[in-house]
């Protein structure tokens, strides 16, 4: 990839709308005050200490006009997303709980795709809110879960070697950059996303950071903002689906994608857990303490985000 097109990249890359976005988290320390990043604001969930337990909470709402228009799909994303972050926090889901406002066909619909992926996820949706109104649809919905060992943002430090496990079977949506993996995947999707447990508990990861609505890189300057670290993401390294165009892979919101810090002497074991599913793990690149999040090819690189002087969520410690 020439360097005015790594440029382009990196340009597209910093104003997706999923990273623009995320800089109005920091309202939250605005009113709130800063957290320890570990019961938030900071990480994918707050970790709640109970009696000895790590309970992990989170939550997420679906953007108001994707539940209007796919509520099936929407109901469907609102446990991905949760399953997902309690996944980054090394956590294996125990429920979910949601919120819902809308017409009753709309609703119904939603809770047939809540139904559906609490099933395939294997986690419970164990109650919530109803309320069937005439006005615009909304869906919210919280996940629970519980870690024995706590995958942290604030566990990432330079020397560790930055992993991407990943699914790349697939295609993408149409309509908006979501890259499924639920007809490819089936009844192992479960299985997928309790392998970070797996990580954690055995200390082949330490941190990690799901790939969401910021795509690879926005979610990665998430990963590394706490403590301002940087990395140089090795492209020719970088798996991508078959016939999707690596910009649109870096932009997406994948069904199964996640960052994760490795001590430099665990990748293998890291990489394993992943592979031994029949997913793909790859080594992109090793933490430094630089604050910059670059992009690298045989053409040269480029910096995407200068953590020293921006934070994607302004919730630097």
């Amino acid at each position: 990839m020439p360097i005015n097109d790594l440029d382009h990249l990196a340009h597209r890359l910093r104003g997706l709308p999923g990273v623009t976005a995320k800089s109005a988290i920091g309202a939250v320390t605005d009113v709130f005050g800063g957290g320890d990043w570990w019961s938030g604001p900071g990480d994918d969930g707050a970790v709640v200490h109970d009696r000895g337990r790590n309970l992990i909470v989170g939550g997420e709402a679906m953007l108001p006009s994707f539940v209007a228009k796919d509520p099936y799909g929407a109901g469907v994303a609102a446990v991905l997303a949760n399953v997902n972050d309690l996944a980054a926090m090394g956590a294996r889901p125990l429920a979910i709980v949601d919120t819902i406002v809308g017409p009753r066909e709309v609703t119904r619909k939603i809770l047939e795709g809540l139904k559906w992926a609490g099933e395939t996820y294997q986690v419970p949706v164990v109650g919530g809110h109803l309320t069937e109104s005439d006005g615009p649809p909304s869906l919210s919905a919280f996940g629970l879960g519980t870690a024995e060992k706590v995958l942290s943002a604030t566990h990432a430090a330079p020397g560790q070697a930055l992993m991407l496990a990943c699914c790349l079977d697939g295609r993408m949506r149409d309509d908006f950059l979501f890259f499924p993996s639920f007809d490819e995947r089936g009844d192992r999707l479960a299985g997928d996303v309790r392998a970070l447990a797996e990580v954690a508990e055995s200390g082949a990861a330490v941190a990690a950071k799901d790939v969401s609505m910021a795509g690879m890189i926005g979610s990665l300057a998430m990963l590394l903002e706490a403590d301002r670290l940087g990395v140089q993401v090795d492209m020719d390294e970088l798996p991508v689906p078959e016939g999707v165009p690596v910009a649109d892979w870096l932009s997406c919101f994948p069904c199964f994608a996640f960052l994760l810090t490795t001590p430099d002497d665990r990748v293998e074991e890291c990489a394993k857990a992943f592979t031994a599913r029949g997913l793909t793990a790859r080594r992109l690149g090793t933490l430094d303490d630089t604050g910059e999040v670059r992009l690298r090819d045989a053409s040269g690189s480029v910096v995407v985000f200068d953590l020293n002087e921006e934070s994607v969520t302004r919730l630097g410690r």
